[in-house]
């Protein structure tokens, strides 16, 4: 704990109050930025496959040194439950989950792979609860909200990506950004050209499944291995391996790889560094604390950062439909906090009398053990008077034959 009073992120206090909703937020805002460097990278003409492989190798070099130093006194054992727990993250949210995301995108379209993975939190929603990390509890008001507060995000994003409507002027937008560069950059974008929508969204649907999947491992992880740092570093690791091999594996060459000083360095040291290195820190913290569905159910979040940012700096239009999903998400998002929020009061309401009744056991059998320990020792000391009276008897002139004498 820092002198201002903050919570690290590595350290082991209840970080509750408003802390996780504002890391998460601040999360977002991040994933939002590397949305754009997606889009700016792409346009570029950078292979998306080869994007993912350098993201998960300069996160890989910028968390690796920092969790060595961090957390170096209080790493446990590492063992090979966790390794396997450590690959089943970095495949399914690492390699696996980014791939399937990119392919669907290929075969669909950018605005259907955004609107699809904005079914991660329902998905995580349902996996929490069989797995027995949520409790559904639709005859409380918390839980209510929860599952309300859940489908609205979901809805607010749905609205946020098909709805249009009317085209709204908040503040001045610079077209010549990016659009002016779109005609002449077409390399990264025939990567995105629809091809087979069926398939593509199957694909859509194995990655929303692979990331919830990865939320859920996740956050047993976190309990085996509670290091947020050291475990998003053998992740990022094991993720930076995988998709280099996916990277190798495809139609390509070599000088795709190289990297200059110019936006393809700048997208994915970004992207590595914040996208991965620094937000999943947060997001296994978050995790930690409020569980796999509060972390989940604000990833809409990053499509009104997108939205706002993309106007501001991109040139893209804001319409009626953005401000109507925003606002949806962000109710859903309150009523998500409140639930969870109400949930942990119950939680440690619950926790107190076992609590009180475990430290009065404790203390009855603490004084039970104190009395038996003073009995014991009475006894022993009154047999030691006893062997004393019988191997040393009163001398002669003590006795009534001294009387007699005299």
């Amino acid at each position: 704990m820092t002198a201002a009073g903050y919570h690290c992120p590595c350290s082991r206090g209840s970080g509750d109050g408003a802390t996780p909703v504002i890391v998460m937020v601040i999360n977002q805002m991040w994933s939002g930025g590397v949305n754009i460097f997606y889009r700016l990278a792409a346009q570029d003409g950078m292979n998306l496959r080869i994007v993912v492989a350098y993201r998960f190798l300069f996160a890989t070099a910028f968390l690796f040194p920092l969790a060595l130093v961090i957390e170096r006194n209080r790493r446990p054992t590492l063992t090979w439950a966790v390794l396997l727990q450590a690959f089943c993250c970095a495949l399914l949210g690492g390699a696996l989950g980014q791939n399937l995301s990119l392919a669907s995108i290929a075969m669909t379209s950018a605005t259907y792979g955004a609107a699809m993975n904005n079914l991660i939190p329902a998905f995580t929603f349902v996996f929490a609860v069989f797995f027995g990390l949520e409790k559904l509890r639709i005859k409380r008001a918390d839980g209510i909200a929860k599952v309300v507060g859940t489908l609205m995000g979901i809805g607010g994003a749905m609205v946020l990506t098909f709805y249009k409507g009317l085209e709204i002027h908040i503040w001045p937008t610079h077209d010549q950004t990016v659009h002016s560069e779109r005609d002449g950059s077409r390399r990264g974008s025939s990567q995105a050209q629809p091809g087979n929508p069926l398939v593509g969204s199957m694909l859509a649907v194995g990655a929303c499944v692979s990331y919830a999947m990865y939320m859920i491992i996740q956050a047993k992880l976190t309990k085996r291995y509670p290091c947020p740092f050291s475990s998003t570093a053998i992740i990022l690791a094991m993720s930076a391996a995988q998709a280099v091999m996916v990277a190798l594996c495809g139609k390509g060459e070599w000088s795709e790889w190289k990297l200059g000083w110019n936006i393809r360095l700048l997208a994915v040291s970004y992207m590595g560094i914040m996208g991965s290195g620094i937000c999943l820190v947060l997001v296994v913290w978050c995790m930690k604390k409020r569980g796999p569905l509060f972390a989940a159910v604000f990833n809409p979040l990053c499509l009104v950062f997108v939205a706002v940012v993309g106007s501001i700096f991109l040139g893209e239009k804001l319409h009626l439909g953005s401000l109507i999903g925003a606002a949806l998400i962000v109710i859903g998002l309150y009523l998500v906090v409140w639930a969870k929020s109400e949930e942990t009061k119950v939680m440690e309401h619950h926790k107190l009398p076992s609590k009180i009744s475990q430290l009065s056991s404790q203390s009855t059998a603490s004084t039970a053990m104190a009395a038996h320990n003073a009995s014991t020792l009475g006894k022993d000391h009154d047999h030691i008077i006893i062997e004393d009276d019988n191997h040393n008897p009163p001398d002669a002139g003590d006795g009534p034959g001294a009387a007699a004498k005299t």
